[in-house]
């Protein structure tokens, strides 16, 4: 897809996060505090990312007000980069069918795994358990 194909499809807020690598405000996303059984798909290319039963609640301040995640639905789901923006070496989390932006990989001692995919809700999009996406 072109960058107009991704302004027309997406949401400004959509487009800003998973096309330009932007994070949403903490705390203001519809998945934070979001608990149904289904999967999570990128809002861009409808790939399934996250299965609802591997959300969990981070205790990691800083790390709050995003849906937590330990660890992804498929082992080609999401691919990690490093990211060194703003001063800071982060592991960057992003779709892997079309390279857009989710969020970042961190360590967590309160994942059931040790590790925290904190991701912005605005790049997800929502199927319940019995719906197919």
């Amino acid at each position: 897809m072109t960058d107009n194909d991704w302004k027309e499809k997406l949401t400004p807020e959509q487009y800003r996060v998973l096309r330009e690598g932007g994070t949403e405000t903490p705390g203001t996303g519809k998945y934070v505090d979001f608990a149904e059984d289904g999967m999570y798909h990128c809002a861009a290319c409808g790939r399934a990312l996250f299965k609802s039963d591997t959300k969990y609640e981070s205790t990691i301040p800083g790390l709050i007000g995003w849906p937590a995640f330990s660890e992804a639905a498929a082992n080609d789901a999401v691919e990690l980069k490093s990211d060194d923006s703003l001063g800071m070496a982060r592991t960057e989390v992003v779709c892997k069918k079309c390279g857009s932006h989710l969020g970042h990989l961190f360590d967590d001692p309160s994942s059931p795994n040790g590790k925290h995919y904190c991701i912005n809700s605005v790049c997800l999009d929502f199927a319940p358990k019995d719906n197919k996406k």
